[in-house]
């Protein structure tokens, strides 16, 4: 309302407030259908991708969780991020890229690094706040603002996503699998892999990923999310098995 106010005057707000009603509802129901289909993710059955519907089933049981949908996102670029607006609507999805480059005990890793997000309910959050984000950029870009508002819409992510929910989700994942090294292991390749094969996503969407895409390529980096991997990496190596 505030940005619709400095373009539109008294009717700008007016219309910025009808945008936000609307905004916050779709956010609600369809922001993981907006991210998944920004990615061209596909669903998955069991038939079509077996070993990967395998492991999120298994984990899911260990984290006592409804089994979520499984989508695969197509390139090359290792990735994956966890969408929906609770438990009993989850989304994980992977790359392509991701399980040509990891083991099965890796992506374990991966899986329930995902799987905690949804259990700690960090997923609707995370998808109402790429929506949000996605918004203010926008406004900002038909105002030719971007310079202006395009650090807000960063900063709106990293005020709704702190970086301790990132480690506390790496113990949770280490504690599904009673295994850190797998993930600990699965950071490390994704870590190299993510910079070696750049992935073209979108800054708003960036910090739903389990690796940062938009590493070393964007001043949006500066308001990341994300902590840094070495962190995270030395935080699992320092946790033994279960």
């Amino acid at each position: 309302m505030f940005i619709g106010g400095l373009i539109g005057g008294k009717g700008g707000i007016y219309i910025a407030f009808i945008f936000a009603v609307i905004l916050n509802f779709g956010s609600y129901w369809f922001s993981d259908k907006i991210v998944l289909k920004m990615y061209r993710a596909q669903e998955v059955s069991e038939s079509a991708a077996p070993d990967l519907y395998n492991i999120v089933r298994n984990l899911a049981l260990k984290a006592q969780l409804p089994m979520p949908r499984v989508y695969i996102i197509p390139g090359e670029t290792p990735n994956a991020f966890a969408t929906g607006r609770n438990a009993n609507h989850a989304v994980v999805a992977v790359t392509e890229g991701i399980m040509r480059i990891l083991n099965k005990e890796e992506i374990e890793g991966v899986i329930s690094r995902e799987l905690s997000h949804i259990k700690d309910g960090d997923m609707l959050i995370s998808s109402i706040a790429a929506t949000i984000s996605g918004a203010i950029g926008m406004l900002a870009s038909m105002a030719q603002w971007a310079a202006i508002f395009a650090p807000l819409a960063a900063a709106v992510i990293q005020m709704a996503i702190s970086r301790s929910r990132e480690y506390l989700a790496d113990a949770s994942g280490a504690n599904i699998t009673k295994n850190p090294y797998g993930l600990d292991s699965a950071l490390e390749k994704l870590s190299r892999a993510s910079r070696a094969v750049p992935m073209d996503a979108n800054p708003s969407t960036a910090h739903l990923f389990i690796v940062n895409p938009l590493t070393g390529k964007s001043l949006m980096n500066l308001f990341s999310a994300h902590p840094p991997m070495e962190d995270g990496i030395a935080r699992l190596r320092s946790m033994k098995p279960y």
